[in-house]
């Protein structure tokens, strides 16, 4: 009896440890991604404070998403090979002290450079972090995962209502007061977080690209499909509000609300899908969602009142439920190699599709209007469909 005890106390031990972790990361990712998430409301401010044109407002766009997404494959890389937990840690302070301190920019050069900084901390976090946050955990992984996925969508969520609250309640001037969440996060993270188990010396040298070359077919798919999903939801991340206010007469705080409830959406479809994936398989998932979010996104655009916001809030839920889907997909096609190819998923893929769309569509919202630009991307999703065609049908068939 005392032996088979002794037998299930193993595994039994390893899940709370691993249990504990996660909720470490979803920690961090709920605060990283508020971070993230909080040009959303910096941008009309900015607008109005330093007088930037639409296509200047694109380009500090394009620098967080480059700074904080397209260069995490380098994180990712570091992070496989020198396995320090101080990537994740150090991650919520140094995003939030920079991205805090954007209300004291006195001109476009140190708004570019404070977005800049804060964003490489961002980037820092979600290679390893995405990785290591369901280890441990052996049944239901696209749950765990979703779990993961969706501490980080609520924290985009909460970053627009969150910096706009302490901009007209205490003054743009103060911004720098919500870097102390971030701050807090870091100590917490560094107290309670065991490191990463370190290789032998010899592993060191071990990493390759031979993993991700095996399997470039199916990992282009998805990092295509990435691309194409993050173009508009980074889109609406950033220009959201913007549209909102300037299209259809919001306010600032009604516009900001609007684009947290699309993120809240988001967060609930990445659970979601997390479920769904688990019984119907990746690729069954991520087709249902491109196929159903063009209607839901055609509702928004061309709609108006409560009909238009329905639209935007279910069209966020379908079209954001494959963010996990594409990560498990990703990390099985490549195990060796899973904090690389997270950074591929949730970084350079996503941070591609912002790094393209977020200047194209200030710059030609200049020429044009927000209403043409941003109602052009639902195009996206329908070439999303041709492409999960494509996907094998054999990944991440479900374990529950």
């Amino acid at each position: 009896m005392s032996a088979e005890a002794n037998v299930l106390a193993v595994p039994s031990n390893r899940m709370r440890s691993g249990l504990f972790a996660l909720v470490l990361y979803c920690v961090g990712h709920f605060f990283i991604d508020m971070y993230s998430g909080a040009m959303g409301a910096f941008q009309p401010i900015l607008l109005q404070k330093l007088h930037f044109s639409l296509a200047e407002a694109g380009i500090l766009g394009g620098i967080i998403v480059f700074s904080g997404s397209f260069v995490q494959p380098v994180y990712g890389y570091l992070s496989d090979r020198f396995h320090s937990r101080m990537f994740s840690v150090l991650a919520p302070a140094v995003a939030g002290i920079f991205i805090s301190c954007l209300g004291f920019a006195p001109n476009f050069q140190i708004a570019a450079m404070l977005i800049f900084i804060g964003g490489a901390g961002i980037a820092s976090f979600h290679p390893q972090a995405s990785a290591r946050a369901t280890l441990g955990i052996e049944s239901n992984r696209g749950r765990w995962m979703a779990v993961y996925i969706s501490a980080g969508s609520l924290g985009l969520a909460a970053g627009p209502s969150f910096f706009t609250s302490i901009a007209q309640g205490l003054g743009i001037g103060r911004s720098w007061l919500a870097a102390f969440p971030g701050i807090l996060v870091t100590v917490v993270m560094f107290i309670c977080m065991r490191g990463p188990d370190r290789p032998e010396p010899h592993a060191y040298q071990s990493f390759d690209l031979a993993p991700l070359k095996a399997v470039k077919g199916p990992l282009t798919l998805l990092a295509l499909l990435v691309l194409l999903r993050s173009g508009i939801q980074i889109v609406f991340g950033q220009f959201l509000p913007l549209y909102l206010i300037r299209e259809r007469g919001f306010e600032l705080t009604t516009a900001a609300y609007a684009l947290s409830m699309f993120q809240v959406a988001g967060a609930l479809g990445g659970f979601a899908g997390g479920h769904l994936t688990d019984r119907f398989g990746g690729r069954q998932v991520i087709l249902w969602s491109t196929i159903g979010s063009i209607p839901l996104l055609a509702m928004f655009f061309f709609t108006h009142g409560l009909t238009s916001m329905i639209g935007l809030w279910v069209g966020g839920l379908v079209l954001l439920c494959t963010v996990p889907v594409n990560v498990l997909m990703g990390q099985e096609l490549a195990p060796k190699a899973a904090g690389t190819v997270s950074a591929l998923m949730m970084g350079f893929a996503w941070g591609l599709g912002g790094l393209i769309f977020v200047p194209a569509i200030g710059a030609l919202s200049d020429r044009l209007t927000m209403q043409t630009t941003m109602s052009s991307m639902i195009v996206f999703p329908a070439i999303g469909i041709f492409l999960a065609l494509k996907l094998p049908r054999h990944l991440h068939r479900g374990t529950a």
